[in-house]
């Protein structure tokens, strides 16, 4: 269900990918707010500025 001028969060998991979940939904498992909320472009473009590494935790761990 779509409902307009819905505001979602910024989400990030332990593998620090980041996602964006309406506000008015609870968390999956395994997700956590980072403290941005605003509207769907907003928070696709927050995400643009603070994922620049794409690749998963594990990964980068595994090759560090």
């Amino acid at each position: 269900m779509k409902q307009l001028g819905a505001l979602f969060n910024v989400v990030i998991n332990t593998e620090e990918q980041f996602s964006i979940w309406p506000s008015y939904k609870p968390l999956p498992s395994g997700w956590k707010k980072i403290g941005f909320e605003g509207s769907k472009e907003n928070c696709l473009e927050k995400i643009n500025n603070v994922w620049t590494d794409m690749r998963p935790a594990s990964l980068k761990n595994a090759l560090a």
